[in-house]
């Protein structure tokens, strides 16, 4: 009750700055999961393709991680995409 009466006494444009500072918090909070979960990401495509190299192959991998071959090729893509977009960065900064 007291969260409601103290709304009340908050002025339109107070509330609205104070809706817009927790939703800034939460986008903030998002953000920062979202770099956590493409960063885990990014090191479990480096270990499946260590796997794939152990194991000879997707097929092999797939079985020994018990994992489907979907996964294994989709972080084997993921894996790729980030070591060209490295080697990117490399070669910009290389021309610089």
């Amino acid at each position: 009750m007291s969260v409601q009466s103290f709304d009340k006494n908050l002025s339109r444009k107070q509330r609205l700055q104070e809706k817009q500072r927790r939703q800034l918090a939460v986008v903030d909070t998002v953000d920062k999961a979202e770099a956590k979960v493409r960063k885990a990401e990014v090191e479990l495509a480096q270990a499946v393709t260590e796997a794939v190299q152990v194991f000879g192959d997707e097929q092999s991998a797939s079985e020994g991680l018990d994992m489907p071959v979907e996964a294994i090729r989709r972080f084997l893509g993921m894996a790729r995409d980030e070591a060209s977009s490295t080697d990117n960065v490399v070669e910009v900064a290389d021309k610089a």
